[in-house]
């Protein structure tokens, strides 16, 4: 644990975020303004909400906390460790980087981040993208097999390291996203969950910014000058279905000023009986009552 004074746990949750001495040494250097303080606040209170409405904490678990180098891992990581440092994250965090053989990725930046600040983690090397660019044919969209080989190493790693969760960055805007293209090209309604179980039982995936959106998290990340990778494997293609999304997203939120945070409370205001699926409500029994009594 690091050497510093912590605030009791008594009233922590309503103690101001002070940058600079008596916070953790992520925030040593962070923005003294006042707009920072309240998107630090938002960002933090909005993680645990999701902590507590999707039961996510176990006091005294290991979490393994995937750290890409984007600016979603890094605010993931930031609002985690904040958390924790005070009191309100009863459980152990490993910051994890899978090194996937990219052409250029800048090793050294992570480590010195993760070490300069005194955050536990381990970095490990794979060689994913040599399969990737074997296996997929030139111009195909790599996201789906680089996903699946980066989850399945991520998987190894947390079981070798104890950790009974993944956690991971994604946010509202990522969720909503994924809302769409499962109902526009897989016609089915389903989106990025909270709180998920692995294939194998053993595991939970985590997603504490869930609530979160990618612009508040853009903006935490800039003022916080996080280190950012780019992603030269996917992240860089023209024409993905997730691109062509977002931009109608962005352009629907500009014409109708918070349509995306509508879609997103959406997501949990589920009512199966006005949808079509016997398998979620039983139409079958569902019958008008009427009064027998002559």
């Amino acid at each position: 644990m690091l050497d510093e004074v912590r605030p009791s746990e008594a009233g922590a949750g309503e103690a101001e975020f002070e940058p600079g001495e008596g916070a953790h040494p992520l925030f040593r250097d962070s923005p003294d303004s006042v707009s920072f303080k309240k998107l630090r606040k938002r960002l933090l209170r909005q993680a645990r909400e999701t902590l507590q409405t999707y039961a996510m904490v176990r006091p005294g678990a290991r979490w393994l906390v995937g750290l890409s180098g984007g600016k979603d891992s890094y605010t993931l990581l930031a609002l985690l460790v904040d958390l924790q440092w005070r009191g309100l994250l009863p459980v152990d965090l490993l910051a994890c980087n899978l090194d996937q053989g990219q052409p250029n990725f800048p090793k050294h930046i992570l480590p010195d981040f993760l070490t300069r600040h005194g955050v536990p983690h381990r970095i490990e090397y794979r060689d994913t993208y040599s399969i990737v660019k074997e296996k997929v044919p030139e111009g195909a969209t790599t996201c789906a097999l680089c996903s699946r080989l980066r989850r399945g190493n991520l998987y190894r790693i947390a079981r070798e390291e104890g950790c009974e969760a993944l956690v991971l960055g994604h946010h509202l805007d990522d969720s909503i996203e994924t809302f769409f293209l499962n109902m526009l090209h897989g016609g089915k309604l389903s989106a990025m969950p909270a709180k998920l179980l692995n294939d194998e039982g053993d595991l939970t995936v985590l997603r504490p910014l869930i609530r979160s959106s990618e612009e508040d998290i853009a903006r935490f990340a800039e003022a916080m000058r996080f280190p950012i990778i780019p992603c030269d494997l996917c992240g860089s293609q023209k024409g993905l279905q997730r691109s062509a999304l977002k931009t109608f997203l962005a352009d629907l939120d500009r014409r109708f000023p918070g349509r995306k945070e509508t879609i997103g409370r959406s997501l949990s205001s589920v009512k199966p009986s006005h949808l079509l699926d016997p398998a979620l409500f039983d139409f079958a029994n569902l019958h008008p009552q009427r009064d027998e009594t002559p």
